[in-house]
């Protein structure tokens, strides 16, 4: 079996790989074990030594990296290098502030001493998506490292180049050897790996499929996990917003990564009496988006990651017109070879057909007429996620209680498109998934947090 790497533009084979036997496997977790028994007892002086390394080869090679991107999975080379950029910054974040989020905790009890502590738990398993192909891999790993933990990476098979060259990275930084392994596997041999004795926990970002079947296996096993899966962000555009920001904030968080994020803006609420003219500016500004070769500099949209999640993504806008929904901009797939989708609005849009019901992974905008803002709170929670929300208003004190207290979701911006943060903590609720990845409450989730009691 071979697992290779297609390009989104032309459709020839970028690269090939052999995927590995089971007995490779066996023998790679067995290797970061032993790395991780070793690893465990290493300071946090020194882990971070080496993960600052790894920020400053990836700041020294984005430009490289971004290239690899878009080759594999169509990101434009612009987004590449930022994203590398943003691994840079987590390596230097969890490197400066990990041993203070892991501090000993005392507790005053009846004990002569009582204290809580953070320990690694071993060899951490991530299953991750393709469309972050760097980023999705050192958000987990960027803690999890300096926690004490090892891991092994089944990253997704379109971008295999990606996965070998985190590898390397790491090593190149000074990490040990077997710290940090790839696992170039299919999907199929996901369990045997969960199931592994040395594998403590497993971290999965991608769809509610898969998040079950991971979870399902995980849970036989009593092992712990943390999913991210999948989102359809409400965007809530009250009356009193400035239509110009709003159809600027909505266009920047509508087509991050060409539309392929599970944080990315999806649907959007908009409140009756500024519907007209903030779809006009929304419409003006989604079709002036650039899509085009990702290599190019100025592009703004790539293709789609595969042809079939592009044609998949058609359906659904069909789907939906066919339901009463109706196309302002886009919802043609063009010619060529390449897996390209445009930029795309739909209005009217309402509940039972997919742009409402389903996650629209790709440039796709549906806008829901709300007649006012309790309906926007009461629609943006009518859906079976729960990952992340924005408000635009100019009644910033207004937004922030029913940001705080009505909209259920794993985190809700306001005046701001959505977007990660290593400071702050990252997961959903609902079919979104559950646990949190950075922040003080991502790095504890792979530790044991034990309790010492003293007589």
């Amino acid at each position: 079996m071979t697992i290779s790497a297609i390009s989104p533009v032309t459709g020839d084979v970028v690269s090939t790989h052999e995927e590995m036997t089971a007995a490779a496997v066996e023998r790679i977790v067995d290797d970061v074990h032993r790395t991780f028994v070793e690893w465990r007892g290493t300071s946090f002086a020194a882990r971070a030594a080496l993960l600052r390394k790894a920020g400053q080869l990836l700041r020294a090679e984005g430009d490289e990296f971004a290239r690899l991107m878009a080759r594999e999975m169509g990101k434009p080379v612009r987004d590449g290098v930022a994203e590398t950029q943003k691994c840079a910054l987590g390596c230097d974040f969890f490197a400066e502030h990990a041993e203070r989020l892991l501090a000993r905790e005392s507790i005053a009890t009846d004990a002569h001493a009582s204290f809580v502590t953070f320990r690694p738990l071993g060899v951490v398993l991530a299953v991750m998506p393709w469309n972050f192909p760097f980023w999705q891999v050192f958000r987990f790993a960027a803690p999890a490292l300096m926690a004490g933990n090892a891991a092994v990476l089944k990253h997704a098979s379109n971008v295999p180049g990606c996965a070998l060259a985190i590898e390397d990275l790491l090593r190149r930084a000074g990490f040990p050897e077997n710290l940090f392994r790839t696992l170039m596997i299919g999907n199929a041999a996901v369990e045997a790996v969960i199931a592994h004795r040395h594998v403590r926990a497993v971290t999965l970002t991608g769809s509610g499929a898969a998040g079950r079947a991971v979870a399902r296996k995980a849970g036989e096993l009593l092992k712990k996990t943390v999913l991210e899966l999948g989102g359809s962000d409400p965007y809530l555009v009250f009356g009193d917003a400035d239509p110009d920001s709003a159809a600027a904030l909505c266009t920047k968080g509508r087509l991050v990564n060409s539309g392929q994020s599970c944080i990315a803006a999806k649907r959007f609420l908009v409140v009756d009496s500024i519907r007209e003219r903030f779809e006009q500016r929304f419409v003006a500004r989604m079709g002036a988006a650039r899509m085009g070769d990702p290599l190019d500099p100025n592009t703004e949209i790539g293709p789609q990651a595969r042809r079939d999640l592009r044609d998949a993504l058609h359906k659904q806008v069909e789907a939906s017109i066919a339901r009463g929904a109706r196309c302002l901009l886009g919802g043609t797939i063009p010619p060529g070879r390449g897996a390209y989708y445009p930029a795309t609005v739909l209005t009217d849009v309402g509940k039972g057909m997919p742009a409402y019901d389903e996650e629209l992974f790709g440039p796709v905008a549906a806008i829901i007429p709300v007649h006012d803002e309790n309906e926007a709170v009461a629609v943006a929670n009518d859906t079976a996620f729960g990952l992340r929300a924005a408000i635009i208003t100019r009644d910033r004190e207004r937004a922030e209680r029913i940001a705080a207290d009505r909209i259920e979701a794993g985190s809700v911006f306001v005046n701001e498109p959505v977007k990660s943060d290593p400071r702050l903590p990252f997961g959903g609720i609902k079919e979104s998934g559950y646990g949190r990845e950075l922040s003080g409450y991502g790095i504890k989730e792979f530790v044991n947090i034990k309790t010492v009691y003293v007589a």
